[in-house]
């Protein structure tokens, strides 16, 4: 038999290591990383949907040509026929100059071929009464500078007509001076200066004591709500791994509040709360456990607690899952033993289930932590994140920021700052966990 040739190259375990690993990376990149880059992108811009000078993200100065040069044609038909009507010298004068500065701007802007020919093109869909559809045709960058002298100048002559306007002595020639002072006012919004800030945003929100308050809400929450879980679930999962008749039964049973959308649990609970008709409310003011039934969620506490209460029912069910998923890799053999050596349910459990359910404990940890740092919608049905702020998560604010203002940069900006926050747990959670799976397999 010949010499089998060789293959010319081959990968060694750690190289395929390495190539097996970078379809992960890749996911992870388009789906967790890209849209973080995007928005930490977005919070260096003043960026607002709500402000047609800050709606889009703009490095360098730009102008909006169709209502520039829809407002530039009436601008100077109005200048002339005011200069007629002006009844001081100086009026007039001032007519004059305002005519020549706008003419000398508009001048140096058409200086550039470029936006020339885009503001031709644009006259004409104008004088044929069309729209312009074309973004590209619409704004057009500009000098930096050339747009915010432009912009000053156009300020300063809006302001010398309104004074015209005032001291004149003819009413309908004051309103026509006043008229084209407003013209020239909505001309300079068309020249849109860069709303680059770069880091001014972070700076902003660190001083911001709404964002520190959301922040330490959203932590108290997820402390409180995760610790009480996670002893309410390990007594649930200790109680349902038992052989007992209607096992089967009671873990489905067990599972309900956690198979609820928690927007639907969230309303169930809100009329549960009501001061006027909610069962809860109710029966903890006649247990004296709160002092009247509108406390709960018409106070700071009362809010508090309404919703950790609600969110142990909802997810109490979900950490005995994993915990039982745990409990189920113990081996018996082991609590037969320890019977045999005369050790009691109490000491088993300190010495046979609680080390060996350490890691599965972190993984559950991990995952409700990071579920409970997160909450949003439990919040936003149930409280709003009221009263006066007081149950106000960091998502909430992130949303009411990005949403319901329509301010996408500083609303990124605490995109980020959860982000970050999320990325920091993960970050502890993951070497407590890898140094206990490692310090599992060296003993």
């Amino acid at each position: 038999m010949g010499n089998r040739k060789k293959p010319r190259f081959q990968l060694n375990e750690k190289q395929l290591g390495y190539a097996m690993v970078i379809p992960s990376l890749i996911l992870v990149i388009v789906v967790v990383l890209w849209p973080v880059a995007q928005s930490f992108w977005n919070s260096l811009f003043d960026y607002r949907l709500n402000d047609p000078a800050r709606s889009q993200l703009m490095l360098n100065s730009n102008i909006d040509l169709e209502n520039y040069v829809d407002n530039y044609f009436y601008i100077n038909n109005q200048l002339e026929d005011l200069e007629g009507k002006a009844e001081k010298d100086e009026a007039k004068s001032t007519i004059a100059s305002i005519k020549e500065g706008v003419n000398k701007y508009h001048t140096k802007l058409i200086s550039n071929e470029e936006i020339k020919a885009k503001v031709e093109k644009v006259d004409e869909l104008l004088m044929n009464f069309k729209p312009v559809t074309n973004p590209e045709l619409k704004y057009t960058e500009v000098d930096n500078d050339l747009a915010a002298d432009y912009r000053k100048a156009l300020k300063s002559y809006e302001e010398d007509l309104t004074a015209i306007a005032e001291s004149s002595s003819d009413e309908e020639a004051g309103q026509k001076f006043q008229q084209t002072a407003d013209l020239i006012g909505s001309t300079s919004e068309t020249i849109l200066e860069s709303n680059f800030i770069g880091l001014a945003n972070y700076g902003k929100y660190l001083k911001d004591k709404r964002m520190w308050n959301s922040i330490w809400n959203t932590t108290f929450f997820t402390v409180v709500s995760v610790a009480l879980e996670l002893v309410l679930g390990l007594g649930i999962a200790l109680l349902i791994n038992r052989a007992f008749k209607g096992r089967g039964l009671v873990r489905a049973s067990v599972l309900i509040p956690w198979a609820i959308p928690t927007a639907v649990a969230a309303m169930m609970w809100g009329f549960l709360y009501d001061g006027q008709s909610g069962i809860v409310g109710h029966y903890l003011e006649v247990l004296h456990i709160i002092p009247d039934a509108s406390w709960l969620l018409s106070t700071s506490e009362g809010g508090m607690f309404s919703i950790i209460l609600a969110d142990v029912w909802k997810t109490t069910p979900y950490m005995a899952l994993l915990l039982l998923a745990g409990l189920q890799t113990i081996p018996n053999s082991l609590y037969e033993a320890s019977d045999v050596d005369g050790a009691n349910k109490m000491q088993q459990f300190w010495s046979i289930t609680l080390p060996l359910l350490k890691s599965s404990i972190l993984v559950a940890l991990l995952f409700r932590t990071l579920d409970a740092f997160r909450v949003f919608d439990l919040i936003y049905v149930l409280t709003g994140g009221g009263p006066a702020n007081a149950t106000e998560s960091i998502s909430i604010y992130a949303y009411k920021t990005l949403f319901a203002q329509q301010n996408f940069g500083e609303g990124s900006v605490l995109s980020v700052i959860v982000f970050l926050c999320v990325a920091i747990i993960s970050f502890v959670y993951v070497k407590l966990i890898g140094s206990e799976l490692f310090a599992g397999r060296t003993k």
